[in-house]
């Protein structure tokens, strides 16, 4: 107390300038309307600049949850889609009534908890598992492209058979023409995946782009894959066409896994078939 009382003694003149300082600026504001706007203003630029910091700050710390409102939002417009018939006039309708619902395929959200990318045969691991109606053989996507297939399931767990595996062959064709052909990974880079088995009629370049085939029950057709970066040919054949991937394998987080509805009923009947 003592202390505080010798220092308003020895700076009792500086304190009583800065008190009728305040004290006029004070007054000139509340009596001029000029001078009272452009303080305001300045106020408000001050506040504003500051409030836009922390709501900046505040939408970093909350950019996970949007991320996965955002995957849950894709996933639910993709059943959306997936419930709309193309008549053969080209004209679209959405259909309504459930007694008549001809949705083919189902998308789950899940996230990617642990990715090997730098061995030969990888896999993933997803926060989702038997609980939440994830089974063997369903296709797993994200934004970008193709991940891989759901190889074993647990309750609240399953892993996915990467595509940079030495046993994952997808069908793939390409996207401006009818020609298919099997992606693999030959094990080399993370980056690229490769295609065989392309027909030696079909007319390959560099930029073009590689999608789904849709022969299998796994995944639709046209979902992206990458883009043809490098063709090798020998003997008039291709001898291999590497295929730059969309998808950063090395940094996956939200995906889609992707169920197929009428996947058993084709599957019975295929065999069915190959059986007799």
């Amino acid at each position: 107390m003592q202390h505080l009382i010798y220092f308003i003694r020895k700076y009792r003149y500086f304190l009583l300038f800065i008190l009728l300082e305040i004290l006029a600026f004070y007054l000139t504001i509340q009596h001029h309307s000029y001078h009272q706007s452009k303080f305001v203003n300045s106020a408000n630029f001050v506040t504003g600049g500051l409030y836009n910091k922390v709501s900046s700050i505040n939408e970093y710390f909350h950019l996970k949850t949007e991320n996965q409102l955002l995957n849950e939002e894709n996933a639910r417009l993709k059943n959306q889609l997936d419930r709309v018939q193309i008549i053969s006039n080209d004209s679209v309708y959405n259909v309504l009534d459930t007694t008549y619902n001809i949705q083919k395929y189902e998308y789950l959200v899940a996230k990617i908890i642990n990715n090997n990318y730098s061995k030969r045969n990888n896999y993933l691991t997803i926060n989702k598992g038997s609980d939440t109606n994830i089974s063997p053989e369903l296709g797993v996507i994200n934004s970008k492209g193709v991940i891989g297939v759901v190889k074993n399931v647990s309750s609240n767990f399953a892993t996915v058979l990467s595509i940079l595996n030495s046993n994952s062959k997808i069908n793939v064709r390409l996207k401006n023409s009818s020609h298919f052909g099997s992606l693999i990974w030959n094990g080399d880079d993370y980056a690229f995946v490769q295609i065989i088995d392309f027909p030696r009629q079909a007319k390959l370049k560099k930029g073009d782009t590689i999608i789904t085939g849709g022969k299998s029950a796994i995944f639709p057709e046209g979902i992206s894959i990458g883009t043809i970066e490098n063709i090798i040919i020998k003997n008039h054949q291709y001898h291999q066409i590497d295929v730059k991937l969309f998808n950063d394998m090395s940094s996956i987080g939200q995906v889609q896994i992707i169920k197929n509805l009428q996947k058993e009923e084709q599957k019975a009947l295929e065999e069915k078939s190959n059986n007799e």
